[in-house]
This record gives C-alpha cells, sequence and structure tokens, in this order.
C-alpha cells in the first residue's frame, strides 16, 4: 500500500483515548462529535471564502490537525463505547465530503491558485471517498488507501494554507493542485485495485 498519514492513525488514537473516556462518562456521542467538526469546518471554509484575508489563513492547518483529531474521537466513540448507528456511518461519510469541499474552497480565489484545478480537486475526493466506501458493496472493507487521502490532503493544504498567510506564494506553486489532483486519482485506482483484490 502506498504511504498514507492514515497508517499512524492507530499511535494516533491511543493518545487521545483518555480524552475519549472522559468525553464518554460525560454524554457526549460520535454523532456530536461529528456534526460538530463539519460545522466548524463549513463556517471556517465559507469566511475564509468570502473575507480571504491572508493571515487568516494560519487557522486552516491549525484546524486540519483538530479536525484529525475530533475524527479520531468520533470513530473511537462509536466503536469502543457501543455508539455506532446506521445514522452514523451515513454522517460519518457524508461530513466529511461536506467539509473538505469548504475548506479547499478559499484557495480557488487565492492567487496563484487555479478555480478550475481547485474545483478538480474537490471533486476528485469526493469521488476519493465514495470510492472507498464502495468497497463494502464488494465484499471488501472500507478502503482508505494512498496516495493523497483525507490525512494527505488535510498535510498539504494545511501547508498551502501556511504559504499562504506568510504570503509565500510563488507562480510555481499553481502546480501544487494539477499534481493534487493526479496523486488522488492513483489513489481511486489503487483502492479499487484493493478492494478487488481483497473480495477475490
Amino acid at each position: 500500500m502506498p504511504f498514507s498519514i492514515y497508517q499512524i492513525k492507530p499511535q494516533f488514537q491511543s493518545l487521545l483515548r483518555p480524552m475519549v473516556q472522559f468525553l464518554a462518562r460525560f454524554g457526549v456521542t460520535a454523532n456530536q462529535v461529528t456534526v460538530f467538526a463539519c460545522t466548524l469546518s463549513v463556517a471556517l471554509g465559507l469566511g475564509l471564502y468570502h473575507w480571504p484575508v491572508r493571515e487568516a489563513f494560519a487557522l486552516v492547518p491549525l484546524w486540519m490537525f483538530l479536525r484529525m483529531a475530533l475524527n479520531a474521537v468520533d470513530g473511537m466513540l462509536a466503536r469502543e463505547h457501543g455508539q455506532q448507528s446506521k445514522l452514523g456511518a451515513f454522517l460519518n461519510e457524508l461530513t466529511d465530503v461536506l467539509a473538505d469541499a469548504a475548506l479547499y474552497l478559499p484557495f480557488a480565489i487565492i492567487a496563484p491558485f487555479n478555480t478550475f484545478w481547485v474545483a478538480v480537486v474537490v471533486l476528485l475526493s469526493a469521488m476519493s471517498e465514495l470510492t472507498g466506501v464502495l468497497g463494502q458493496t464488494v465484499g471488501a472493507s472500507r478502503r482508505y488507501d494512498g496516495p493523497m487521502g483525507k490525512s494527505d490532503r488535510a498535510f498539504v493544504f494545511g501547508v498551502l494554507a501556511l504559504l499562504v498567510a506568510t504570503d509565500h506564494t510563488p507562480p510555481w506553486l499553481a502546480w501544487v493542485m494539477p499534481l493534487v489532483a493526479v496523486l488522488i486519482v492513483l489513489n481511486i485506482v489503487n483502492r479499487i485495485r484493493q478492494a478487488l483484490r481483497e473480495a477475490a
């Protein structure tokens, strides 16, 4: 499997487990965490899109890290504290796609990024997550294969946001979006191949 930041998730979860246990004792549910993370992602994305102050993009890498933690927390609450539900399965997948799109959207109006390529990355990101889910329809597991899975994209956009915030955006940076798009295409192909191999 091509390397993905997602592969370090078990170690990350171990660090978060005490906090998850604390939240569970106070009645916090996985679905509440999921909706909370999505709501703040959409709010941040729309805020940056409508008020594209470059310094404000420094919030993106911080939020990407916190969102990754919240995504791990909601999964652990569901699996380890008996909160798995059919509604949660829908929320988990749909809110991720919505949050990603909202957080990538502001880059479409920031030079030197190209609106077309940002839109392509948003579309391919949604297709990547759909492909991962479709693995279950052919008898495989939910696929998280890289390259350029959700965690990898969060890292890339976090770095880009820091560059925007510090006004370090040379013209060649425009090629990052097409490169990300190509890597997501490879991601989709790899998820299909691995799902078919697992199902066989």
